[in-house]
């Protein structure tokens, strides 16, 4: 790796011209967020089992969460969680309001543009909530094992982190949505199964996670440690920590 590089202070949103592939990265991230929340409608059958479309691209929300952790710092992971966070609400309040617009009467596809877009408030909120606490969790989760594992077994903390993040996201988005409409024992079940699955997922990706980030720290000659990070996820700046001579 190349020397360490001096800290950065600056904006929450600004743009980190250090890097070359950051940027792209974060906007692939937020591309990929934004289908999975378009697509989740849709619920296909194999055999016995229902998967929804977003189960197909939600959890690589998660191992971006854990490349930008893990190559660039905790800072750069926060800075894609939050634009993730407002380019989700914006899609969704957007959905929500086109839904009402009353249609032209020579417009016939008033119903189908409803059935596609139009969300619950109530789902909207779980969704976001979900998404901000889960991603927050990971980050922080695996920023923690790579100072406690000294950089070694990324394994340990892509998976780990998933553990504690995609647990935290699907209790919150299952209890916010559904409690108070369907019974706890089917709230519960559903908390599990959707869990197992998405660690499963990870753990499957794991090889593709070591893949892309040994890429980026060996293009980008980075491998942050998140020893003195403010871990605040409201901070508008972290102090970046050491990185890996």
């Amino acid at each position: 790796m190349a020397a360490t590089k001096p800290g950065h202070r600056g904006s929450l949103f600004e743009a980190d011209h250090r890097y070359k592939y950051l940027d792209p990265l974060v906007t692939v991230f937020v591309v990929v967020l934004l289908i999975s929340n378009i697509v989740g409608q849709k619920i296909s059958a194999f055999g016995p089992l229902r998967v929804s479309g977003a189960q197909l691209l939600f959890p690589i929300t998660y191992i971006f969460g854990d490349i930008f952790t893990e190559v660039y710092g905790y800072a750069a992971s926060r800075k894609a969680i939050w634009i993730g966070f407002f380019a989700s609400l914006l899609l969704s309040v957007m959905s929500i309001i086109c839904v009402k617009l009353p249609a032209a009467p020579e417009w016939p596809n008033q119903q189908a543009f409803a059935t596609v877009f139009y969300t619950v408030p109530r789902l909207v909120a779980a969704s976001l909530l979900a998404y901000w606490c889960g991603e927050f969790a990971n980050s922080y989760t695996l920023a923690k094992l790579k100072l406690v594992t000294k950089g070694k077994h990324l394994w340990t903390r892509t998976i780990g982190s998933t553990i504690v993040g995609q647990a935290i996201d699907s209790t919150v988005v299952m209890f916010v949505a559904f409690y108070g409409m369907v019974p706890v024992n089917t709230i519960l079940r559903l908390i599990i199964s959707g869990y197992l699955a998405k660690v499963l997922y990870e753990t499957v990706m794991t090889p593709a996670t070591y893949a892309a980030v040994n890429f980026l720290k060996r293009k980008e000659q980075v491998d942050y440690f998140d020893s003195d990070t403010d871990f605040n996820p409201f901070a508008s700046a972290a102090v970046e920590s050491k990185q890996q001579a």
